[in-house]
């Protein structure tokens, strides 16, 4: 039979494990962050749209059963409304069981999107989108080379409510080593605070060879923050936030600690575990076991 064709490396969410994953668009729309190499080897297009499609009859050939989809790759939202169209009809026509659709999106592609787009995605099947925050401090946002401001993932996480779309968020913790780790705590608490996402999850820094940050690091703009230190940093972003009913995850194998719960009823619970982990390690995750 036919294989599913990817191109270079595909990154999926933790929770789009068993998900049928279609690479619509290559690469990231953005693709400057200095703490990620994962699409530094690709330019940002999108693919034929037939040879998506075809994916999809492929890939039935092979799974009798397709709960939930993730369309692939970083920023898959920013396609306009006619590719989607083409993606959700091949869906619903192909894949008459699916439960969910998901895609990595940014600030930029929701902004990009009217109300009544957003809303025909949602109607058509776009449960969740997922967002890298990966800090609230906007002067870390630009040190990183984001490309967005706080303030933008504010007005696109109110845009994603407003049509119904549930939102994943992720922010990094250590991002801004010794130098940052104060304000980027406290900012990032505000800002989720303000997103009021439906799950937050923390991962921590991990300095990839090949990534920009790698120089950072060597130049000394960034000081790498130990465990205990980490650590103390979800502690204040945790008082710092205020999320009733948002699902807390920082159990990614990056972690040194792993936390979950849901807030706000498990905030004192999730630092009280902190509190005890820092007067004991012997719970912290080895360096040998963190990964990506």
């Amino acid at each position: 039979m036919e294989m599913i064709r990817y191109e270079g490396d595909v990154y999926r969410p933790p929770s789009e494990a068993r998900s049928l994953i279609i690479q619509a668009t290559i690469g990231c729309s953005n693709n400057t962050c200095a703490f990620c190499r994962m699409y530094k080897a690709k330019q940002f297009r999108m693919r034929d749209i037939e040879d998506v499609l075809d994916d999809f009859r492929i890939a039935r050939q092979w799974y009798r059963n397709v709960p939930r989809i993730f369309i692939a790759d970083g920023d898959a939202l920013i396609q306009p409304m006619d590719r989607w169209e083409k993606i959700f009809n091949c869906i619903k026509s192909g894949y008459p069981e699916c439960e969910r659709v998901t895609c990595y999106a940014t600030p930029k592609s929701v902004l990009l999107k009217s109300d009544d787009e957003l809303k025909t995605l949602r109607q058509n099947g776009l449960q969740m989108v997922y967002m890298g925050l990966e800090s609230g401090n906007d002067e870390l946002l630009k040190h990183m080379q984001k490309g967005n401001t706080a303030a933008d993932m504010i007005e696109a996480s109110q845009k994603l409510h407003k049509a119904g779309i549930a939102i994943s968020v992720t922010a990094i913790n250590g991002l801004g080593g010794i130098e940052y780790s104060k304000d980027h705590a406290i900012d990032t608490g505000k800002v989720l605070s303000a997103m009021k996402p439906q799950y937050i999850g923390l991962l921590t820094l991990m300095i990839e060879r090949g990534a920009p940050i790698c120089d950072m690091v060597a130049r000394g703009e960034i000081t790498p923050l130990s465990a205990e230190e980490i650590l103390a940093e979800i502690k204040l972003i945790l008082q710092n936030c205020d999320c009733e009913g948002s699902v807390f995850r920082a159990n990614h194998a990056s972690n040194y600690l792993p936390l979950s719960g849901t807030l706000n009823a498990d905030k004192e619970r999730l630092i009280s575990l902190i509190d005890s982990a820092l007067q004991d390690r012997t719970n912290l995750r080895p360096e040998w076991m963190r990964g990506l």
